[in-house]
């Protein structure tokens, strides 16, 4: 049978989200955005240059290597990666970050020189109207503010990204004024940011169509316009989505959704799901060496039952779903068996289902855990392991079973 008439897709019922032939950029925001997050380590070199190397393993259009103006520590890093890029003629496009001042373009422009690559200068300023407020602003200042920096940037042979902070709660007669002057005076690509975490699906939607028909077509020019989204109403991949879907090209992420407060949009997550949907097609089995990687090197932790990458997302020690799984297992189709019981077939990222026994267990999880083992399952065995996982408070671990079985040996 093929796939089609296991499962009925109800997402793919009507027009999908994001149609045959969506073509999506991914910039990994995890060495800058990403280590803004109050919890992390920040890593040595040497770990920034493996992650690095994780990252064009998975295929990943761009990646913000640093704030190189934040001072010298930044500014070695962020010359060491856009070195490596070059020394090891990489694929992956590297942009810094800057403040729209020119203190912070010119390191760029700089490092640039130095590693004889263009380094896009990510220059951003706060625009929504709260912000305004709060900083005394004006509209005026800030769009004076952006021609300048834009200008400095171009003229200092860096490609410009224009960002506004905060864009998903700024009114359109300013988000038409600042980002129709960046392009003007020479940004190739705008990021619409949600930076706190405020936006909705329709409201990533909407924001994004808003910019390309009033901004991006009346310009005239080939701009690439950008989706910048954090988790805090756990929202940031359906909006990313959306803001696709509304005409977005590239979208930012970071590892493990690292971040200002609950983070970025999780990158992992991203290409899980991109790839479920058609729209990417690259070797994905080492997401989880680059998720794990990064935790370690940050000094964070990956909740176990975080999605995909999680140590339990495969791991299922629950009678009936570990029965169907088994069943599925000995019709001897892997995707059939990675796909019963999980909406993410696990063997796409390089990882198995495992057959857990516990408390919640039934007999089929134990002969199932034998035979893999090659143990001979007699009723007795299967009987003393059966007994011991109900009165555990929790899955048995390999070494407690195979004593039970060891004990089941003596005569």
């Amino acid at each position: 049978m093929q796939q089609s008439e296991w499962i009925y897709d109800w997402n793919v019922a009507a027009a999908p989200l994001l149609p045959p032939g969506t073509r999506v950029l991914l910039n990994d925001e995890t060495l800058r955005d990403g280590l803004q997050n109050p919890s992390v380590h920040d890593p040595s070199i040497h770990e920034k240059i493996e992650i690095l190397h994780l990252m064009e393993a998975l295929g990943l259009d761009s990646l913000n290597i640093g704030l190189p103006g934040a001072g010298p520590r930044a500014f070695e890093h962020t010359e060491a990666l856009a070195r490596e890029i070059v020394t090891e003629r990489m694929k992956i496009k590297p942009n810094c970050a800057a403040r729209t001042i020119e203190a912070d373009i010119r390191p760029i422009a700089e490092i640039s020189q130095r590693v004889g690559m263009p380094i896009e200068a990510a220059t951003f300023l706060g625009s929504s109207p709260i912000r305004r407020l709060v900083e005394d602003w004006t509209v005026d200042h800030l769009e004076r503010t952006t021609e300048k920096a834009v200008k400095f940037a171009v003229d200092h042979g860096l490609p410009s990204m224009y960002v506004t902070e905060d864009t998903i709660r700024t009114d359109p007669d300013t988000v038409k004024r600042l980002y129709s002057t960046a392009i003007r005076s020479g940004a190739k690509a705008i990021v619409l940011c949600d930076t706190v975490g405020h936006a909705v699906p329709n409201g990533a939607y909407n924001l994004v169509k808003f910019v390309i028909e009033e901004v991006v077509k009346p310009s005239g020019e080939k701009i690439r316009v950008d989706w910048h989204g954090h988790n805090d109403r756990a929202l940031a991949v359906a909006n990313s989505l959306a803001a696709i879907a509304a005409g977005a090209d590239q979208v930012h992420a970071a590892a493990n959704s690292l971040g200002e407060r609950v983070g970025n949009t999780a990158m992992e997550l991203m290409l899980v799901n991109l790839r479920l949907m058609g729209v990417i097609t690259q070797d994905l089995s080492r997401l989880k060496e680059y998720c794990e990687k990064v935790a370690e090197y940050t000094h964070t932790a990956i909740p176990p039952n975080y999605p995909v990458i999680g140590r339990d997302a495969f791991r299922t020690a629950t009678g009936v779903h570990a029965a169907a799984i088994i069943k599925a297992f000995h019709k001897g189709d892997q995707s059939l068996a990675n796909s019963v019981y999980s909406g993410v077939p696990s063997h796409l990222f390089g990882l198995d289902q495992v057959i857990e026994i516990g408390p919640m267990s039934g007999k089929s999880n134990i002969l199932f855990w034998l035979e893999r083992h090659k143990i001979p399952a007699d009723d007795a065995l299967v009987n003393r392991i059966f007994d011991a996982a109900k009165q555990s408070a929790r899955v048995l671990s390999d070494a407690e079973i195979s004593a039970l079985c060891a004990e089941a040996a003596r005569p």
